[in-house]
């Protein structure tokens, strides 16, 4: 045995025989098995090592290595494609083929065949690489250092767009969409320079002259010959979450610098910004994402920097109630590689001038606002429409006009931990529509989980009343220290006397270890989305007009002046254009959208959707786990 290991070590082409270090395996073993009996130190170790599972299989495999070494595989044929054509020929000459002649015949000349033939001679031959053209004796010394980037393009877009410097006539790529053939090739950057395509020079050429030549010259695969860019730049890019606060279409935006390339989105989608390498405009995709390719979008600096003017339609007609961001600017002739978009240049792109005009993202909702679900809030509300307007406020921090006035706002996944108090749940609709109904019969439904915030009022108590169960009474000076204090969700004024609910109100509630279920109107939204009550927003929206009238031809409407009567149609149209309108104004806040057409079914999907909210992963605003200092 130690002849053989002698052996192997001195010359280690040595051959050790079919079973080779097997047996030498086996023979140490042994050795040391005798060993272990006369108590040699580290005997019993060493015997467990070599008689380790993983140690023998790695042994076999090195005896296969070895055996394929030996005996490697030897194409018997190295041109079988040549020899089958070769085959067709003849059997073709033959003056009276017979009929397996014939299905010979057939079967060679199917493409799977010869495709698997072709495959073969290249495997046989090993010949792996492009043949490219022998490197030229006479080359310049200052002959740019170029590279060849094929691609095999397939159904989705090649995800690159070009530019053309007006002075030289050199075609640029100008930007690599993340998630692109391009992108995931890693071959391509912005700044390379086209110098050929699939073998054709396009120095000199036209935007729209390239894209031709793509289109024309291209049988599945492009070949570009291009010069690098020298330095490219390295960004770190920072992962950022955003929920859009207004429509954008790029085909509408004539600033954009590829249309095709855009992205469109909705008030309140989720998009992730995947590239802010470009301060202008960002490439994102929408979540969720059923594709791998992002689209440009105006930036966030964009925006501000220009203070763009936006486009917003009339929301309350019938095929027209989509309000679209959009930037303007003096059109440009665009194209792209393989969506016909070129970009524009930068150069022209920062000497344009912009229109300005203020935008309110908020929208005009008119009206008083008033919280809690008292009989005497409620009428304050409906008689919020009439000539006479009383004063009206709500709480909203500076940070809430960065949210209306912002066309994102960052948002993060959060997660509330089983010890957190419980998101505010703020039940929200036209008038008419159940809000409070659907409210009081959630309350009802448990109220050891589920309880209303008591409002405050400088009204005067009532003999059957008592403060903290209706209401806080308190005077009209300490009322209006807390309304100087920002202490209130939203408050109001009727019949000369002040009415409202607090912060305090709703947190006491949480604080109890219950679930605050309060209903609000539109301005108070931005009150209670702060990092304090983190709002939970339902929007309760009603059912067509048809099936309104249907499911309300039994109910009663309270009136401004304390009468129930029945439902009238102009009743059901105006809760249907202010359910259009705070629809179109506010869609971006609300973080569930349900209709009320059954109450019972109402309720019961109400209840599923309160529990999500507390026990699910939600979207909510990044300031509300990174909370910012107000100024």
């Amino acid at each position: 045995m130690r002849q053989a290991v002698e052996a192997q070590v001195l010359n280690p082409h040595y051959e050790l025989g079919e079973h080779g270090l097997r047996q030498i395996l086996s023979d140490v073993i042994e050795e040391v098995r005798q060993s272990v009996g006369q108590d040699i130190d580290g005997a019993e170790i060493l015997h467990s090592l070599l008689n380790s599972s993983w140690l023998q299989s790695l042994l076999k495999v090195h005896e296969c290595l070895q055996r394929y070494l030996r005996d490697s595989p030897a194409p018997t044929l190295t041109y079988t494609s040549g020899l089958s054509l070769q085959l067709l020929a003849d059997i073709r000459s033959l003056p009276g083929c017979s009929e397996e002649a014939k299905e010979l015949y057939r079967l060679l000349r199917q493409p799977h065949l010869q495709a698997l033939l072709s495959a073969h001679d290249t495997v046989a031959q090993k010949d792996y690489e492009p043949v490219l053209p022998p490197m030229p004796d006479d080359l310049p010394d200052d002959e740019e250092a170029t590279r060849i980037v094929c691609l095999v393009k397939n159904k989705q877009p090649l995800g690159a767009t070009i530019k053309r410097n007006e002075i030289t006539g050199e075609i640029f790529i100008a930007r690599v969409i993340h998630g692109g053939l391009a992108d995931r090739s890693g071959l391509l950057h912005a700044g390379d320079r086209i110098m050929e395509v699939n073998g054709f020079p396009v120095n000199g050429l036209e935007p729209e002259q390239v894209i031709q030549v793509v289109q024309t010259r291209s049988q599945g695969t492009i070949m570009f010959k291009v010069v690098p860019i020298t330095e490219r730049a390295v960004h770190n890019q920072t992962m950022l979450y955003v929920r859009s606060m207004a429509d954008y279409s790029p085909q509408q935006d004539p600033a954009i610098p590829c249309a095709d390339a855009g992205m469109s989105f909705r008030k309140g989608d989720i998009l992730e910004i995947v590239d802010q390498t470009d301060a202008l405009w960002w490439q994102a995709k929408k979540l969720p994402s059923d594709t791998s390719c992002a689209g440009l979008i105006p930036s966030t600096n964009l925006l501000r920097r220009k203070q763009r003017e936006f486009w917003w339609s009339q929301p309350y007609q019938q095929h027209g109630c989509i309000q679209t961001l959009s930037t303007v600017e003096e059109e440009e002739d665009l194209m792209a590689i393989d969506e016909k978009c070129v970009e524009a240049d930068e150069e022209a792109f920062e000497s344009e001038e912009f229109r300005e005009e203020e935008v309110d993202f908020s929208g005009n909702t008119e009206g008083i606002y008033l919280a809690g679900f008292r009989r005497s809030i409620r009428l304050c509300r409906r008689r919020s429409h009439s000539t006479t307007q009383p004063s009206c406020h709500t709480r909203c921090p500076s940070s809430c006009y960065n949210a209306l006035n912002s066309p994102y706002e960052e948002v993060v996944r959060y997660q509330r931990h089983p010890q957190d108090t419980h998101r505010l749940i703020a039940l929200l609709g036209p008038s008419g529509v159940g809000v409070n109904e659907l409210r009081r019969r959630l309350i009802e439904m448990n109220p050891n989980l589920f309880q209303g915030a008591v409002p405050h009022t400088t009204r005067a108590r009532r003999g059957y009343e008592e403060s903290g169960r209706e209401y806080l009474f308190t005077s009209r000076e300490v009322f209006d220290n807390m309304v100087y204090n920002n202490r209130f969700v939203e408050y109001g004024e009727y019949k000369g006397n002040l009415y409202g609910t607090s912060i305090e109100s709703v947190k006491e509630v949480l604080n109890s270890g219950k679930m605050c279920v309060i209903d609000i109107e539109p301005k108070a939204m931005q009150a209670v989305r702060t990092h304090e009550l983190r709002a939970y927003i339902i929007y309760v929206k009603p059912p067509p007009l048809k099936r309104l009238r249907e499911t309300r031809q039994d109910s009663y409407i309270t009136t401004n002046y304390y009468v129930n009567r029945p439902f009238k149609d102009e009743d059901f149209q105006e809760i249907e254009d202010a359910a259009r309108k705070m629809e179109s104004h506010h869609s971006q806040f609300f973080d569930h959208v349900m209709v009320n057409e059954e109450l019972q079914d109402s309720c019961d999907q109400l209840l599923t959707v309160v529990r999500k909210a507390q026990d699910e992963p939600q979207w909510v605003p990044a300031s509300w786990i990174r909370p910012t200092t107000e100024s």
